[in-house]
């Protein structure tokens, strides 16, 4: 299990890459050029700078979230090809710094959906809140303006050039269906894998989140048989998945433990949160411990630790705690505990396997 930090980069970020290096045990950082409008080719120059900056501080730049997938693409318009060109150009440029998984997502015009980015939690910390009434009543633009008011940083997923002409999304995405997606999806991974594969970089989608339709949009990487149909369309050791607890976590149908021992040789990368379920269809982000949430966590790491993963492994959003400021989700303080969670967890797999062997 290799630990890696996720990063926004200088000036959109709160947390310092010199804190993510005190950080025991974490060895790189996962980030992205997030002003770089979704389907242009990331300028080499920068992705540059990105290195040279975690190089001052002993980090690799090893994994990318996310070079995100232009709608185009995933609505199987004409302008798809250019699109496609650019994200070869993409990948291709990452590899010469060394880049060896890109993560991404195929979920139609957002990103994650939650419908409060500070929900206050019984020990009075915040935290990502999913509430379903809401979301089955609420206007997306609505949703949107919400989001927009509560954050100066920039929200992944949620990028403004996309979101200014959501109504026109919307209705682009009129009358497609699962079936279209899966064919444009399968499409775009025909083009790109070739090239990930000959430059050593693993695509690892992530799931959608959360694991249902929103808004009426269609969404296919939910539960543990689309898992598997998503692998059989591109037979590649370079075409896996971001294993996402707490994505697809939200659903109790899906087993987290179950689907790490079935699909970990095709996981190259792995994010672990914890998510509380309530009986409603709500759900709120918690802090790594198992016993705080509806996911396994302990399970989940020892399902990483039979199968010798050696994949990368970041933890996922955190709760907001002691007064910090931050991007939801994304503070320093709990998830540099989830780290120490994870880790002694997986030490304590060291042992035992280490004591059964003498």
């Amino acid at each position: 299990m290799r630990m890696v930090f996720r990063w926004f980069g200088e000036g959109n970020d709160t947390v310092t890459l010199e804190q993510i290096k005190q950080i025991p045990g974490t060895e790189g950082i996962v980030w992205a050029l997030h002003d770089v409008p979704v389907g242009e080719a990331w300028p080499l120059e920068r992705i540059k700078e990105v290195k040279e900056q975690a190089d001052r501080y002993g980090l690799h730049i090893d994994v990318v979230e996310s070079v995100n997938v232009h709608e185009d693409i995933k609505l199987g318009l004409p302008m798809r090809e250019q699109y496609i060109e650019n994200y070869k150009t993409t990948i291709e440029r990452l590899a010469r710094v060394g880049v060896k998984v890109i993560c991404y997502n195929f979920m139609p015009v957002f990103d994650w959906t939650r419908t409060d980015l500070h929900k206050e939690l019984e020990d009075g910390s915040t935290a990502l809140f999913y509430e379903k009434a809401k979301i089955e009543a609420i206007d997306p633009i609505e949703l949107v303006e919400q989001i927009a008011r509560h954050s100066t940083l920039t929200m992944p997923g949620w990028e403004p050039e996309r979101l200014a002409h959501l109504k026109a999304l919307f209705h682009a995405y009129q009358g497609v269906t699962e079936e279209d997606l899966w064919e444009n999806l399968s499409y775009f991974l025909q083009a790109i894998i070739p090239v990930a594969e000959a430059n050593g970089i693993k695509m690892a989608i992530h799931p959608d989140d959360p694991p249902w339709s929103v808004f009426g949009l269609p969404r296919i990487v939910t539960n543990r048989e689309n898992i598997r149909r998503l692998l059989n369309l591109v037979d590649s050791p370079y075409h896996g998945i971001t294993l996402c607890s707490g994505s697809l976590g939200a659903n109790p149908a899906n087993h987290i433990p179950e689907m790490v021992r079935e699909f970990c040789d095709r996981i190259p990368f792995a994010h672990i949160r914890n998510v509380k379920i309530y009986e409603n269809g709500d759900f709120v982000e918690t802090s790594h411990r198992a016993q705080d949430g509806s996911i396994d966590i302990v399970d989940v790491v020892k399902a990483y630790h039979e199968n010798d993963f050696n994949g990368y492994v970041r933890p996922d959003h955190g709760r907001h705690i002691w007064n910090e400021e931050c991007r939801p989700g994304y503070g320093l303080y709990d998830r540099a505990l989830g780290i120490m969670y994870l880790w002694g967890i997986w030490d304590a797999c060291n042992r035992e396997k280490g004591e059964k062997r003498s």
